[in-house]
Formats: structure tokens, sequence, C-alpha cells
């Protein structure tokens, strides 16, 4: 839960860290030598070490506190097979191996089917707390539909590797097969993260990797998905003005004139309210539709010369905008150009929160 004086940029930590007690609790699984290699985005740094087993340091922390399991044991009897194992990898891809599975003990069952008092399975935690030998495990040992299971904010595991900015981690979860169209609770796919927190590695392992294995037909399903606010991935890196996910989008299927979910603004209107000349002939260029309208009937020229954003309107003139098209006002870009103190038809003109009225 969030703490009260945090502003609302500032993520909360509930949101992406279940605890350190819980992740403690779990310190005692084997770890193998070996880690994520290069191919999956290089080995993830580790957080801590442990002491050596036996040793007063394994059994105490600093405060005194015993660091035994949650499951009443202070190690796991039997070990998780090696990461590099042929029954752990095939193909450069990790599988369950059934022979395996079927010979776990019980408190590595426990272990693998843990979940927080927030939601978060073990897969979760290793994560947040950046533990690609545990993360290994996970997808080696547990099948496909547990990489899909949301804590209680609705993140998948890849939710939070795309928010931690961890793109390998976001590689081996979308090879293993991991969902890119399930939403946390305000509605973003892992892509609307990528493209919010413009993690452009995140977002390129997302889109090249093949489709969700039956659920859609469609290859990128998730960049027509808008999250709670109507935003869909395109209109989150315009508002970012970051072109390089915007082209990285536009490459793999987005379409240019999806219009948002409020007042059905399209890229090119977004482009316009952020007063970015140079976004808007991209755009333009992009085969952005000069003319796109809005709900209330507003062309990107409408609002371009509502704000008398003379450069703006005249790179929309050239690319060939009509000034004679009327929104549900029945007024053309001309009116508002000529009448300075309309009452614009907008909804995002606001001083502390609240509209902007033109009067006389």
């Amino acid at each position: 839960m969030s703490e009260p004086g945090k502003g609302p940029d500032e993520p909360d930590e509930g949101q992406y860290d279940s605890g350190i007690e819980s992740w403690r609790s779990l310190r005692s699984l084997p770890e193998p030598a070996l880690t994520l290699g290069p191919s999956d985005g290089g080995p993830l740094p580790r957080t801590g070490t442990r002491a050596p087993p036996g040793t007063k340091e394994d059994l105490k922390e600093e405060d005194g506190e015993r660091m035994d399991s949650a499951y009443g044991s202070s190690s796991l009897t039997e070990p998780l097979p090696p990461l590099g194992s042929p029954e752990a990898v095939e193909g450069g891809e990790p599988r369950v191996s059934e022979a395996r599975v079927g010979v776990l003990g019980q408190q590595q069952l426990e272990a693998l089917t843990y979940i927080s008092e927030d939601g978060d399975t073990l897969l979760h935690l290793a994560v947040i707390h950046e533990a690609p030998t545990v993360l290994f495990f996970c997808l080696t040992l547990l099948p496909q539909e547990v990489l899909d299971i949301q804590n209680d904010l609705f993140q998948t595991a890849l939710h939070l590797a795309v928010y931690l900015d961890q793109p390998g981690t976001v590689r081996a979860l979308v090879q293993r097969g991991a969902s890119r169209t399930l939403q946390d609770r305000h509605g973003d796919t892992a892509l609307h993260l990528a493209c919010q927190h413009q993690h452009l590695d995140c977002a390129r392992y997302l889109l090249e990797a093949p489709p969700d294995r039956g659920r859609s037909q469609q290859h990128h399903p998730e960049l027509l998905l808008q999250n709670w606010q109507g935003l869909a991935c395109l209109h989150l890196a315009t508002l970012q003005r970051n072109r390089m996910l915007m082209e990285l989008l536009l490459q793999n299927g987005a379409d240019i004139d999806i219009q948002e979910g409020t007042s059905g603004k399209t890229a090119l209107h977004l482009a316009v309210e952020t007063q970015d000349r140079s976004l808007v002939r991209f755009l333009l260029r992009a085969g952005a539709r000069v003319d796109a309208r809005m709900h209330n009937g507003c062309t990107p020229l409408h609002l371009a010369t509502g704000r008398h954003l003379s450069g703006i309107v005249a790179t929309l003139c050239q690319a060939g905008a009509d000034s004679f098209l009327r929104n549900i006002e029945d007024e053309t870009p001309q009116d508002l150009a000529d009448n300075p103190l309309t009452l614009l038809p907008f909804d995002d003109l606001k001083i502390s929160g609240k509209p902007l009225l033109c009067t006389d």
C-alpha cells in the first residue's frame, strides 16, 4: 500500500516488491554455478550473498533471528536439476521434465508453489530480487500455465521484468510462453509498461517473440489493447515522444490511426498536443491520416489552431489538412483561429485540475 504523501509518479514499493522477509524464507534453495548466459541478455546481478552452510552467519541474521525455511527446514533435502543438464534445456530453451518433476521432494514442491501474502509466486520473487538461478529453476520445472499467475495487483512475472527493465528475463519468459496480453490493475500489458517507461530492449523482445500459442490468430494482439485510460501502446510511445519505440511498434503492425478510448484521439492528435512539430512530421511521413477525427469531430488542425501553434498548423496544411471540416460545435479550424476567445471544445486544458474556460 502506498505511503501517505507520495506523488502520483513515485512507484509504490508494494507494486513490485513483496518484502524481504518473503524472500528470506526461500533462500535455502540450492544454487547451481550456472546462470542465464549472454544469449538471454547476460547474467543478472545478485542482490546478496549467503554464508557457508553450517556457520553462525548461515543460521542468523544481524538481528539474531534464525533464517529457517518457512516450511520448517533450513534446507531442501534433494537438489534441483542443474541448469545445464539435458533434462532442463532442449534447443536452448527451458522445458519441463515430467520425469524430474515426478521425483521432486515435498519441500521442493512447497518451495516451487510458494505464494506470498501479496500473491507473488516464487517466479515473481525471482524477478523482483534478480535471482537468475531461481528463475531458471521455475522456467525448467513449472508448467507453462504457472508463468501467467497474477499477483494481488494482477501483475505477472513478465510485468515485473519489464517494469524493472530486465530484458534478459523478458526474453526468457516470452520464449517459455508467458502471455503478453494479460493486463494488470491499470489495464497495462507488459508492452504498455515498456512504452510508458521507455524500455526499448524489453519492447523489442516482446515483439520479436512468436504469437501466444492458442490465444489469438493475430500476431501481436497486444498492440490493439487499451489500458483503463483508453491508451494503446502507440499512444503511450507518442506521449513519451520516443520515435524509436514508435517505429518499432509501427514496424510490427501497430495501427497508426488507432483511437484512444476516451475522446477518440489518434497518435497525430496527441503529437499536436505535445506541441512537437518534428513528431507531427514523423507521423505524417509514416502515413497518419491528417484529417482523422476525434469523437467530437475535431481534427488535428482544430487542435493546432485552437492552441495557436502556427508552425504545426503550417505543417498540417502542407500535408493536405482540410481547414473547412466542422466539429460537432459546427466550428471549422478557421473559426477557432479567428476567434481566440471561443470556448474551446477540448477536455485537456486545465489549471490546477480544473477546466480552463475562456470568457469575454
